[in-house]
């Protein structure tokens, strides 16, 4: 069975504003531009959260930047573009957004606790399978 995942039945469009660290990775969204399509936008949103920006020669440059999604339903394809609005002005040292989500998750969890063993262990396979060498 094949996955068909919704997709609006016009043109959209999203855009966000984010910031950049040293690395290349969002650490925000400063504010956005939401679509009348809510699935569109919480999709979009989410990508947003977890890109990496960096120049054609690998480079990152700390700084706020457009990100922009525009969906097309001839080819069901999203386009995006990202646009420096200005390089610095922001701390090039903070953790991405996804790494500081992450720690929260984490913290709030708590430590993973693995069931424990059951009390019996499980019939000698010998004995099911009536194989006796």
């Amino acid at each position: 069975m094949a996955f068909a995942p919704h997709t609006p039945s016009t043109a959209v469009h999203t855009e966000f504003m984010v910031e950049i660290n040293r690395k290349g990775q969002v650490t925000r969204v400063r504010s956005g531009k939401e679509c009348p399509d809510l699935a569109f936008n919480a999709m979009t949103y989410g990508n947003a959260l977890q890109a990496f920006i960096r120049t054609p020669d690998g480079r990152a440059i700390p700084g706020t930047y457009r990100l922009s999604y525009d969906f097309s339903p001839k080819t069901k394809l999203v386009r995006r573009s990202v646009e420096l609005i200005s390089a610095g002005g922001v701390d090039p040292d903070r953790i991405s957004a996804v790494d500081e989500m992450a720690a929260l998750a984490k913290k709030h969890r708590g430590p993973i606790e693995t069931p424990s063993p059951p009390g019996s262990p499980l019939p000698d396979f010998k004995a099911i399978t009536g194989h006796r060498h």
